[in-house]
């Protein structure tokens, strides 16, 4: 049996997709019975739970050999930390109590460091909370920047007519779509090497500055011109608060940026054939920003 944490998200949907296709006793896990039901219909069986909760997420581990797991974003909390690290202690006391084998959970470049990295601290402390325990198996894949980051880009553009954002247009980042990050995942589930604790980075197809970003998106909205602006703190701050995140959310994501503009949270293994991933960031925009973007064009 494997579970799937996050199964109605970007990386959990592909991660259940994957193992469903091939034939696989999965459990789905999620808050939303709605959002599971496709999973259903294909042979998967529904369990609903707070990502926070362990008695829950126990029993969802049940009988469980492996897993996939992963802290569902929540960027309208006021305590943005808080919620991650309970989610962790639950994630952690679930694979503990359930005997669960074999994990793979969803880490972040960045996740090596103890401080300064915004959000990624979550993904650090649960990190060292699984590193304790000493039954299971745990493959960290610590991804990239997700291309997904860069669908608010779309409100922008239309509002101000260029790219904004708090990184520095020649930052050359490592971009991931999150498709590849559930493929990857999936992959070591069905055939599990990690021994002990292992970590993998995915780093995406190629790193891109944010000018070629902008290039790439303006070169498939009709917009060839169109530039990359990077904005200060108070601006970028209010543009996310404003798009509906938290201001404590908005904080840590600035802390994130500095730590990416600075150097402080980075890839550490070089790019090689084992963590690069084949969607390119056109692929990306061409499947998934365009819509999008014409889509709010239309609302």
């Amino acid at each position: 049996m494997y579970v799937i944490l996050g199964a109605s998200g970007n990386t959990g949907h592909v991660v259940a997709e994957n193992l469903l296709a091939r034939e696989q006793k999965v459990r789905v896990v999620g808050r939303n019975a709605a959002h599971l039901q496709p999973f259903a219909a294909k042979g998967a069986e529904i369990f609903i739970a707070e990502v926070t909760d362990a008695a829950a997420l126990t029993k969802a581990f049940h009988q469980a050999d492996s897993a996939y797991v992963m802290i569902p974003p929540n960027i309208t909390s006021n305590d943005p930390l808080g919620y991650s690290n309970r989610a962790s202690d639950a994630i952690a006391a679930a694979i503990q109590n359930a005997g669960t084998k074999n994990v793979v959970a969803l880490s972040s470049i960045g996740a090596d460091k103890p401080s300064g990295t915004g959000p990624v601290l979550g993904l650090n402390n649960l990190e060292r909370k699984l590193n304790q325990i000493s039954s299971a198996n745990v493959l960290y894949l610590r991804a990239a920047y997700f291309m997904e980051n860069t669908l608010p880009q779309a409100n922008a553009i239309r509002k101000m007519g260029y790219s904004v954002g708090p990184l520095r247009p020649d930052l050359k980042l490592p971009m991931i779509a999150t498709r590849d990050i559930g493929t990857a995942a999936a992959d070591a589930l069905l055939h599990p090497t990690a021994r002990g604790k292992q970590t993998r980075e995915l780093l995406g197809q190629r790193d891109l500055l944010y000018t070629e970003v902008a290039a790439v998106l303006g070169k498939a909205i009709g917009k060839p011109d169109l530039k990359y602006v990077q904005l200060g703190d108070d601006q970028a701050r209010g543009a996310m608060v404003q798009m509906g995140m938290s201001e404590q959310s908005a904080r840590l994501i600035l802390e994130m940026a500095a730590a990416l503009n600075s150097g402080h949270m980075r890839a550490l293994e070089p790019r090689s054939r084992e963590n690069t991933t084949p969607t390119s960031y056109e692929t990306f925009v061409a499947e998934t920003f365009v819509p999008a973007y014409h889509q709010q064009a239309a609302a």
